[in-house]
């Protein structure tokens, strides 16, 4: 993976991309804020999300009696599949990690630097 320049919340932060089509993971994100490193992996599964209700024009579906603090549509439970996500909040875990796949690891020492 290669470390690459970002940013992630109006911070300016660190990515990782793949380099390699066998490397296990899609993306990872440091997240400069909280200090946490989220990792996408290439597994996939499958959750369940609260999704807006369509009608047959794609249009959502407005609620017809809204009770108060819902959400002025109609929603559904539906099955999504997704990528698995893995979290690092230990500052020895983000370095270790940053150190054993980016090939470039010295690009992250200056967001990680306040963490360690």
């Amino acid at each position: 993976m290669m470390v690459i320049k970002s940013d992630w919340n109006n911070q300016p932060t660190f990515k990782m991309i793949p380099l390699t089509k066998d490397c296990p993971y899609l993306e990872c994100i440091y997240d400069s804020q909280s200090k946490v490193l989220a990792l996408i992996g290439l597994t996939r599964k499958n959750v369940f999300h609260m999704m807006p209700k369509l009608d047959d024009n794609g249009d959502v579906v407005p609620r017809k009696m809204r009770s108060e603090g819902s959400k002025a549509h109609k929603e559904e439970r539906r099955t999504i599949e997704t990528f698995q996500e893995y979290y690092l909040m230990d500052a020895d875990d983000i370095s270790a990690f940053v150190n054993l796949f980016a090939i470039n690891p010295d690009a992250a020492d200056a967001y990680l630097a306040p963490v360690v």
